[in-house]
């Protein structure tokens, strides 16, 4: 960073990076800074440190930061000179091509673009997606067409005034180590923007045949069987309403009512502070609106529809599903579904670190084979022979064949027809869950997040709880004390610390790969003895207890 170098030098480096930017919008927005920062203005000074505060990383999330000029920004210079290091990467690795999908944030479609004519004009096939579409669409498409790599342009829940690059390998999965690094350094060796070579001409826009493919393998993960539903859908001012839509019609199952006001794609996100479904309030319009119908079940997608949300109707009201209660589900469903048919399974379930431990216990015990990650499914989705994997921050991988990371539509799909068949039986989710706790216990997770507004904080308080762990967390004392960064259990190492308690807790404090905050993850396990609703309360109270410690251990 280069916040301690003087006004001038700071003027001089915006006015390079002006005289190499290749579009005029943000030209224009840097020169109007650049011009009140150099008559003395402070707060022009401080917006134009911020905005050159270092260039923006690229890491195994790609590039991901608010829309605006400058090199900490997400603009057409920076996203040109990240096409440029792929292209390289992929050109160093044989060649072949690259296909490219966007969503409907701001210029995600400029963004495509630019990949496209810079890998053309360096003599790169590029193809890219005829519309916003959802993520999974884009995964998809990386296998479907055997391209060399794929690019998707999408902030996925992050605030309105992100976007996004996220970078896939030819597995269909998003790069891991040491890949980001070696595209990072040919990034920071790519010649300016406005210096690359482009082609306008030597590129393709694709029509709906990806799409086609992707609708129609969706529904063939779904057998016949019951479809009677009504359900409650919101793409959150997305891309995933259209393709949500169509691939419940393919799969047979009737329209969903559709949230109205968050109907249509919109950057501006207007009815949400976060487009995010686990954030507070997110899902408030499609509460309302699934109380009014009294339905069977509600959907939401985040904005680029890679994660998929769920709430049910209980006696107590509307209830949204945790991501690991969701992940137990269609764990256990994609082994039962396999016993009724008289199918046998061999494979891997997999979720991350962070996630609960209960899906281990429900695999191991149908004779599977599992393994824990890192978080992020550019793990999880190259895990060979992968039958089922998940994430507790909604994201869900149940047919990794055809789409080898996380994909909220098909997950969609699968928990419509669990839903569809549990109503025919006269049972729901609850009282699935009910007997997996009967099975394995009451597994209760939660967690504790703080938002930064300047990310740079966020380092100095984990390496606190790091170097000087709690030796006890809501009159629990601490067992062990795992430091991520060293790598445990032969993962990569990763910034974070993981506690486990002598009551069977387990506590993962560690910064979030996409968003400004530092996220601390807790587990707890309760057997239960005779009632499962008094399981249930006490790990919720346990689970409480831990919630209040860790907000004071973290303030």
């Amino acid at each position: 960073m280069n916040t301690g170098e003087s006004p001038e030098t700071l003027v001089d480096r915006a006015r390079d990076w002006i005289a190499h930017d290749p579009d005029e919008r943000t030209v224009a927005e840097l020169t109007h800074i650049v011009e009140r920062a150099s008559a003395g203005d402070e707060a022009a000074e401080a917006d134009l440190r911020d905005r050159f505060s270092g260039p923006l990383e690229f890491g195994t999330a790609g590039l991901r930061a608010p829309v605006g000029a400058g090199e900490s920004r997400m603009n057409r210079a920076v996203v040109s000179r990240a096409a440029a290091g792929l292209v390289s990467w992929v050109k160093q690795r044989g060649g072949g091509a690259i296909v490219v999908g966007y969503d409907a944030r701001t210029d995600s479609d400029l963004f495509a673009h630019d990949t496209c004519t810079v890998s053309a004009g360096a003599g790169l096939p590029a193809m890219v997606l005829p519309r916003p579409l959802p993520t999974p669409v884009l995964a998809f498409a990386v296998k479907w067409l055997a391209a060399s790599a794929g690019v998707m342009i999408t902030a996925s829940h992050n605030p309105a005034a992100d976007n996004g690059y996220k970078v896939y390998d030819s597995s269909g999965s998003q790069i891991v180590p040491p890949a980001d690094a070696e595209i990072a350094a040919l990034i920071v060796s790519a010649p300016a923007a406005d210096e690359l070579p482009r082609d306008e001409e030597e590129w393709d826009t694709l029509g709906d045949e990806v799409l086609d493919a992707y609708l129609a393998r969706a529904a063939s993960t779904l057998p016949t069987g019951p479809r009677d539903l009504t359900w409650v859908y919101t793409p959150m001012h997305g891309v995933g309403g259209d393709v949500m839509i169509a691939a419940a019609a393919h799969a047979g199952f009737a329209a969903p009512h559709v949230v109205a006001q968050q109907a249509e794609p919109d950057r501006t996100f207007p009815t949400v502070a976060f487009p995010n479904p686990e954030e507070p309030g997110a899902l408030d319009l499609a509460l309302a609106l699934a109380t009014h119908l009294n339905a069977d079940i509600l959907i939401a997608n985040d904005p680029d529809a890679d994660r998929c949300s769920v709430a049910i109707p209980t006696a107590a009201g509307w209830r949204p599903l945790t991501g690991d209660e969701v992940g137990t589900l269609l764990g256990w469903w994609t082994i039962e579904r396999a016993r009724r048919s008289g199918l046998v399974l061999n494979g891997t379930f997999a979720n991350s670190i962070v996630s609960s431990t209960l899906l281990e216990r429900i695999a191991t015990s149908a004779g599977l084979h599992y393994e824990a990650t890192l978080t992020g499914f550019k793990f999880i989705g190259r895990l060979p022979n992968l039958l089922f994997g998940y994430e507790e921050a909604l994201g869900y991988c149940v047919d990794p064949e055809a789409v080898a990371d996380k994909d909220g539509i098909t997950a969609a799909l699968r928990v419509l027809e669990l839903a569809a068949v549990l109503r025919g039986e006269g049972r729901t989710a609850l009282d699935i869950l009910d007997d997996i706790a009967r099975e394995h216990g009451v597994y209760a997770t939660g967690q504790v997040s703080l938002r930064f507004d300047d990310v740079s904080h966020i380092a100095p308080k984990l390496d606190r709880i790091v170097s000087n762990p709690p030796t006890e967390v809501g009159g629990i004392s601490v067992a062990t004390i795992e430091n991520l960064s060293d790598g445990v259990n032969g993962l990569l190492p990763t910034p974070g610390v993981r506690l486990w308690l002598t009551d069977g807790s387990r506590i993962i404090v560690r910064p979030s790969g996409t968003e400004p905050k530092l996220k601390t993850y807790l587990m707890v396990i309760e057997p239960v003895v005779d009632d499962v609703a008094v399981a249930r309360a006490s790990a919720e109270s346990r689970l409480d207890t831990l919630r209040n410690a860790l907000s004071l251990l973290l303030s």
